[in-house]
């Protein structure tokens, strides 16, 4: 689902205007850690990860054999093993044929805006989205993403809550950049190493404003350094080059557009925007 933005009061415009994302809060307001007073660990942009180079090459070159299906999931989503000689790995495949019609986003296209998702997440050096390559499998082409093991000793809810957790907050950001509409609790996948991943990420980067998360206790505060080196990275990213011809072979025109106005919105304000007034700010059921 979609983009859009807000109003120069600092709040959501009606769809399909280009928007701000809200005022900033006044300099040392007590509300505003990141702006900044320590409370929040620096995050550092991870540089590119050459067991992600190894995992697309799988991912991309492997076969697939389907192991079972998530029955949870909306659209058709399959567990399965993927091997190039010596190499094997688990991956979620998701079949363009299994996906749900929905009213706001076109037939179809779904897999290729989770592919749009990672290369938004790697260009900027944050690499949140499990390596994922669109390609053809048992049920036709589709999507085909890294099968993250999460540790089952962290609590998500709790996680979900945290103030002070760099990745998470790397998260939010990321989430505005693409328009998330979907980021659940259970979207989010930390892994035994440390990691902070999230999944499920095929209604992004609609053109109105309609981002829809559990990740809103950044409202309103300033964004952390990182955050505006990682943003002028995707602001430079997309006047050209590698990202701008993914993001076109996937998405419309006008929502390429749309992510470069909500790229550039985030970097004239540097501030984390405010939920939308005219369409739910938590995705049901949050979990």
């Amino acid at each position: 689902m979609p983009e859009s933005a807000q109003r120069s009061e600092g709040r959501p415009g009606r769809p399909g205007r280009p928007g701000r994302p809200g005022r900033p809060e006044r300099p040392g307001h007590p509300a505003d850690p990141a702006a900044d007073t320590g409370a929040v660990k620096p995050a550092t942009l991870r540089p590119a990860r050459k067991e992600d180079t190894g995992a697309l090459d799988l991912l991309t070159r492997g076969s697939l054999e389907i192991q079972g299906r998530l029955v949870v999931a909306s659209n058709a989503t399959l567990y399965c093993m993927v091997r190039d000689g010596d190499r094997e790995a688990a991956c979620v495949y998701k079949p363009v044929a299994g996906e749900r019609p929905l009213w706001d986003f076109p037939a179809g296209s779904l897999a290729g805006r989770e592919v749009a998702a990672y290369a938004v997440s790697a260009a900027a050096g944050w690499y949140l989205v499990p390596p994922t390559v669109f390609r053809d499998g048992p049920v036709g082409p589709g999507m085909c993403q890294l099968w993250i093991e999460s540790d089952e000793t962290v609590d998500v809810i709790a996680l979900a809550r945290s103030h002070d957790h760099a990745e998470l907050r790397e998260m939010a950001v990321f989430d505005a950049v693409v328009n998330n509409a979907d980021r659940k609790i259970g979207h989010l996948l930390p892994d035994r190493d440390g990691n902070l991943y999230g999944c499920d990420h095929g209604v992004c980067f609609g053109e109105d404003y309609k981002l829809r998360t559990v990740l809103w206790q950044w409202r309103g505060r300033s964004l952390p350094a990182t955050a505006i080196e990682a943003l002028r990275t995707i602001q430079q990213a997309l006047t050209g080059g590698e990202l701008c011809a993914e993001l076109n072979r996937w998405l419309s025109p006008a929502e390429v557009e749309a992510t470069r106005q909500r790229v550039e919105l985030l970097l004239e304000h540097r501030v984390h925007p405010f939920p939308p007034e005219d369409w739910p700010a938590v995705p049901w059921p949050p979990v």
